[in-house]
């Protein structure tokens, strides 16, 4: 089932809360990784930041014996189908690997 994704905002992340993504392997027979959205954080609004412009960080936690380099990532969702996301490793705890994704997007009219 391909479906492609409605706009990737907030507040479409923020529904996917605690939601397992796939990491789609880039080479035939390679295991699908596991990301669980732990958390996701609108950035500060600034006295001269654009008012038409949503800012906000998405977190992800991965298996601990598993790493992610920085780099596009194909992810398959349930609910919003399969999209390309850029991720960055930021942190690695008892629970795993934690990876962020920034979006900075223009707001919809």
């Amino acid at each position: 089932m391909l479906k492609m994704p409605e706009r990737l905002t907030e507040e479409v992340f923020t529904r996917q809360l605690k939601t397992k993504f796939r990491v789609r392997p880039e080479t035939e027979g390679a295991p699908e990784v596991e990301l669980e959205l732990d958390e996701v954080t609108p950035f500060p609004t600034l006295s001269h930041s654009r008012s038409d412009v949503e800012r906000f960080s998405a977190y992800f936690y991965g298996p601990g014996d598993l790493f992610l380099p920085q780099k596009i990532y194909r992810l398959g969702h349930d609910e919003l189908g399969e999209f390309e996301i850029f991720l960055v490793p930021v942190s690695r705890d008892q629970r795993g690997f934690r990876y962020e994704a920034v979006y900075s997007r223009f707001k919809d009219e």
